[in-house]
């Protein structure tokens, strides 16, 4: 995991796939580490000039309630940064 904030720190928002990836239906994404053969997901998203990290989860297909579980920690922190920001 720390490889792959290594290179979310050097490349941003152009961190493409297989390293990074649209979570479908928000507006969240998923750092992958080992290009997505990690069984850990982080969750971040673009909060001003910053890019957060708002929850670290299990991967969708190994641990889809999980994933999901991780989608809803993320979206309510972001949200309550945002609301104190």
């Amino acid at each position: 995991m720390l490889a792959a904030f290594d290179k979310l720190t050097a490349f941003a928002d152009q961190l493409a796939y297989p390293h990074s990836s649209l979570v479908r239906g928000t507006r969240l994404r998923e750092l992958r580490p080992r290009a997505g053969r990690s069984p850990w997901r982080a969750l971040y998203q673009r909060v001003g000039d910053r890019i957060v990290i708002a929850a670290i989860c299990p991967e969708a297909h190994n641990n889809p309630r999980g994933f999901i579980r991780g989608i809803s920690i993320a979206s309510d922190r972001l949200d309550q940064l945002k609301k104190g920001a």
